[in-house]
């Protein structure tokens, strides 16, 4: 049996692919012992270490919990500003009118080729010079989630542009043929389709917004968890540990995300609303980061 991509291996080929998996798995195992070997040299695996984080209740409650809720706060800021804006981008880009089209082609495309850390950077330099209002304490979370929004709303706007350019074009004729304008098939027949689609490309942003919160508790003075593995590190001599602890609670609050999206990716397929139109998520991430911007 075959597929668009491949062959269905044969027993030679599944008998490789054994023993591709077994020599990797003990080249996996060998680098893992060696790594381990090397922090226990370096007492890194000592109890002393480690156990701050089971004993001594300070560490959470001082630094590690209220480090992850400001890393919540301004990830979900970001969130909730990026993602109808973004909406409203992409609609923008599938424009009739060249007057809107244009322009906001433009801004996308700006936005999206600049790296996001010099956009948080420009933000706090813009607080600092035209909003003298907000006060430094506030000043790194309003850079970080600015330079956030603006980047992830053009990445998503690209999203919203493929998801709605691989639904069929019936989609649109039939719309035009009980006469409905441009405006009211975008939001009543293409983008509700389109969603099912899009939403894998969307969660995946969702998590790269979550995660470059950290650039701001690394350059910017945010007190995120990031920042609170500096703290931890200096009153506990363990930064080996602590970033361990932060990278797992980094895993876990990204899994939670997207086993929520994959549940509610789920409800979507099923409701009656969707269309059961299935687009690759390679496809999508395709269009939206730019390799296939011939068709914008």
């Amino acid at each position: 049996m075959s597929s668009v991509l491949y062959d269905t291996p044969g027993p030679k080929a599944k008998a490789r692919n054994w023993i591709y998996t077994a020599g990797f798995m003990v080249l996996f195992a060998l680098a893992a012992w060696w790594v381990l070997s090397v922090m226990a040299d370096k007492h890194q695996l000592d109890a002393d270490k480690w156990s701050p984080f089971v004993t001594d209740s300070r560490i959470w409650t001082t630094y590690l919990l209220p480090g992850l809720v400001e890393t919540l706060k301004a990830g979900a800021i970001a969130m909730v500003v990026a993602l109808p804006l973004g909406a409203l981008l992409g609609m923008g880009r599938l424009s009739d009118h060249a007057w809107v089209r244009v322009p906001v082609g433009v801004v996308v495309e700006f936005f999206r080729a600049i790296p996001v850390l010099m956009l948080m950077m420009f933000g706090y330099a813009f607080f600092v010079q035209f909003i003298p209002a907000v006060s430094s304490d506030f000043r790194p979370v309003y850079a970080v989630v600015t330079g956030l929004v603006l980047y992830n709303a053009s990445v998503i706007a690209e999203i919203v542009r493929a998801g709605v350019q691989s639904l069929p074009r019936g989609q649109t004729d039939a719309a035009k043929a009980i006469g409905m304008r441009k405006g009211q098939t975008m939001v009543h027949v293409l983008i509700p389709q389109a969603v099912t689609a899009m939403l894998p490309a969307l969660v995946s942003q969702l998590v790269v917004i979550l995660k470059d919160t950290a650039l701001g508790g690394s350059l910017l003075g945010l007190t995120d968890l990031l920042a609170a593995n500096r703290q931890v590190s200096a009153n506990y001599s363990n930064t080996i540990a602590t970033l361990v602890v932060v990278a797992l609670i980094y895993i876990a609050v990204n899994f939670a995300l997207t086993s929520f999206a994959s549940w509610m990716e789920g409800r979507l397929r099923k409701s009656k609303k969707g269309t059961g139109t299935v687009v690759g998520v390679a496809d999508v991430n395709d269009m939206a980061t730019g390799n296939n911007s011939a068709g914008a």
